[in-house]
């Protein structure tokens, strides 16, 4: 299933897509995409009996909606960086024997189609395409041999950063999380669509040129290692974002550096879920 938040008259509704057309999950009881998670697999089947059954008036055109990033402000967005092999290489880093944690606030978070606005007083702002894991059911000190018990689905992250930001300090939170610079969606899939997360092609571009492209095989530290590695300091709970890390292509390792730079578009596609597109603006 995908699952969605979308805007009507000002105010968010879940709601699942199928083929070319969203049902509001409101008639089913649910206020948002998180209540949905917290329900388990009884909401689930319960969100998809009312698609099933939905009246007309809770059908509503998926061409014609504006969609919201699919859990608009997650309880938790963690990052892991330097995390594809290939990225690692690109940047001359050691390999990690750690992952590199980090986090985004809720306020970055932007939807499908949302301007990303790059900040005046950043001369470095770039692209990090990423596959990202939606927590399901919550919990602390998970084993990785359980991970798919705390799964939800999957959904697709843009980890806009300011290089120059990112590099003053050995502390990367405020190059990462400024204003509109977590894009997320279009919507999650449900993990059961996506049987093995750690073959998934990704890519990114901007303005008809690839500037990412590789797989998600080249993961160094597997959705499951992460589940455990952070359930280990915190309690995961229903709605948290866990964003992967990005592959190689990124704008500051480019020779010469690649940046962003407004009236551009960027392009995230990973086929098993879909595309995430934002536009690029300069903040007036």
């Amino acid at each position: 299933m995908r699952i969605v938040t979308f805007e009507v008259a000002g105010k968010a509704h879940p709601g699942i897509v199928r083929d070319d057309a969203i049902f509001d999950l409101s008639g089913a009881g649910f206020h948002s995409v998180i209540e949905l998670i917290e329900a388990g697999p009884e909401g689930l089947a319960k969100a998809q009996k009312l698609a099933s059954e939905a009246p007309d008036r809770a059908r509503h055109s998926l061409r014609g909606a504006k969609l919201l990033a699919p859990i608009p402000r997650p309880p938790k967005l963690i990052c892991v960086g330097l995390n594809y092999l290939d990225h690692a290489k690109e940047t001359g880093a050691e390999i990690p024997k750690v992952p590199t944690i980090f986090n985004k606030f809720a306020t970055a978070v932007i939807g499908p189609g949302a301007n990303i606005v790059l900040p005046k007083v950043s001369k470095a702002p770039d692209f990090e395409a990423e596959f990202a894991a939606v927590i399901g059911r919550g919990g602390r000190y998970i084993s990785k041999h359980d991970w798919k018990d705390h799964v939800f689905g999957y959904t697709i992250v843009n980890d806009v950063s300011a290089r120059d930001y990112q590099r003053a300090t050995t502390q990367w939170l405020m190059g990462k999380t400024f204003d509109t610079f977590a894009p997320m969606g279009p919507w999650i899939v449900t993990a059961d669509e996506i049987p093995d997360p750690h073959n998934l092609d990704i890519e990114l571009e901007i303005e008809g040129e690839t500037l990412q492209d590789s797989n998600t095989c080249e993961l160094i530290f597997k959705v499951p290692d992460l589940i455990e590695f952070l359930s280990s300091v915190f309690t995961l709970e229903p709605g948290d974002v866990i964003s992967t890390g990005t592959p190689s292509g990124v704008g500051f390792a480019r020779k010469p550096p690649r940046y962003l730079r407004a009236g551009e578009e960027i392009i995230i596609r990973i086929p098993a879920i879909g595309e995430l597109r934002n536009p690029v603006v300069a903040e007036t």
